[in-house]
């Protein structure tokens, strides 16, 4: 699209990065399915891979179809760049992998998804890193936890599974002062509830996966770049700042500026972890962002109705959805989400663990999944699956706890998910 008019949301989630395919004409992006592109001649081949010239060289780096999406998630977020990846965790460390080096730390909410904690707690232990777990509302104890070798902060908008929303701003601030850059995980939120850039993050993951796509049928990750941040400002990030030898002693962010982020993801990121994301996945996310806005409201409606059902049932103790008046985060959904507060959130069911097997395993239009965002209507006990690795303690920090469900609510007609809930109550309860 031109740089001329501002267009909504609603006009962009259709049309940014896309064009007419230029050899057919065919409207809708095209499955690019190739390997390898053919190039002109020896000088832009040469040129190609000097990264002096932008262009297609290898699908393991750039395909036109990806790049569409790239295109397409990075203006919805209102960030410069964007790199499309294999999947969310692919994202996450993907986002990491151009700051960390060993020895090097994130300091990370303790309201994460529990993938999210054990690749953080363990995973990356093998690359020579480390993560610090606070939480986030203490803004105190995230200063207390940034030290000389923490790179990064990290925290999800809408956190997997309770629903609890984050003030971004105020771990922006932090991050800031430290001279470091906040990550954050917008996969609940979406960009029509939440564009985390605007209140100060530096980079956004999302497991396109998700909300993104919203037919449960591909996996993906995304990593948007605001552009914002001064990666030569400290010697912090020497692999944006300092001399890359793979290419000849270039420098990315003296080279490419406000794009550095994102081409060091595709020229370095891509070319040596190879975290691919498939043509056809990127089209089946692409149809999929074309009804984010009409998808995400009904989500909310949904949600909202069923939470406030649920909060006054008998049967359940408690409901986490920000969305409730009762709800502790009510002024930071209404300044951070002014959209709703998304569509995921916990549940405790009065009768502990069994009583929430028994709920699974009696619900007929729910589906017990492990997975978000779809248009269905998905539900899961986190403390028996998602979070099963993680210690009781770290289950109760995330809002896992063995008494509670965790629901992805869906676009289907409330009445009817409110009917599917009451009858599998009843028989948990029984």
């Amino acid at each position: 699209m031109s740089d001329g008019p501002t267009y909504g949301f609603d006009t962009l989630q259709i049309h940014a990065g896309a064009r007419p395919d230029p050899a057919t004409g065919a409207r809708q992006t095209p499955i690019y399915q190739t390997t390898a592109y053919v190039f002109r001649d020896a000088d832009h081949a040469a040129a190609l891979f000097n990264l002096q010239e932008v262009g297609y060289i290898y699908s393991r780096l750039t395909n036109p179809t990806v790049a569409v999406l790239q295109e397409r998630v990075a203006t919805l977020e209102g960030g410069v760049g964007a790199v499309c990846c294999s999947s969310g965790h692919a994202a996450q460390i993907m986002a990491l992998f151009p700051l960390m080096g060993p020895g090097c730390n994130v300091v990370a909410s303790t309201r994460l998804y529990g993938g999210t904690v054990t690749q953080f707690s363990q995973t990356i232990k093998r690359f020579g890193w480390s993560a610090k777990f606070v939480d986030t509302d203490d803004l105190d104890a995230v200063k207390a936890a940034i030290d000389d070798n923490t790179r990064a902060v990290f925290c999800e908008s809408i956190a997997n599974p309770g629903g609890y929303v984050t003030d971004i701003r105020a771990l922006a601030d932090v991050a800031d002062g430290a001279g470091i850059p906040l990550i954050v995980d917008n996969t609940s939120a979406t960009p029509y509830l939440c564009r985390p850039i605007e209140h100060g993050a530096t980079l956004v993951v999302h497991s396109t996966t998700k909300y993104l796509t919203g037919n449960g049928t591909v996996t993906g990750g995304c990593i948007v770049d605001s552009g914002k941040f001064d990666w030569s400002a400290n010697d912090k990030f020497p692999s944006l700042s300092q001399p890359e030898q793979a290419y000849h002693g270039l420098k990315f962010h003296e080279t490419f500026g406000p794009l550095a982020f994102t081409f060091h993801g595709i020229a370095i990121g891509l070319r040596d972890l190879g975290m691919t994301m498939n043509p056809q996945a990127a089209h089946y996310t692409l149809m999929g962002i074309e009804t984010l806005s009409l998808r995400m409201e009904r989500h909310v409606e949904n949600a909202q109705k069923l939470a406030a059902w649920l909060e006054a049932d008998d049967r359940v103790e408690y409901v986490t959805y920000a969305g409730l008046p009762s709800s502790p985060y009510q002024d930071r959904v209404k300044k951070h989400y002014p959209r709703g507060a998304g569509a995921l959130f916990t549940f405790a069911v009065k009768g502990g663990y069994d009583a929430c097997i028994k709920l699974v395993n009696a619900l007929e239009i729910f589906s017990h999944v492990a997975n978000l965002g779809d248009a269905r209507s998905l539900i899961i006990h986190s403390a028996s699956t998602t979070h099963r690795q993680l210690t009781p303690e770290q289950q109760e920090a995330a809002g896992a706890g063995p008494n509670v469900v965790r629901v992805s609510i869906g676009i289907e007609d409330v009445n009817d998910l409110i009917a599917d809930l009451d009858q599998a109550l009843s028989k948990a309860s029984a």
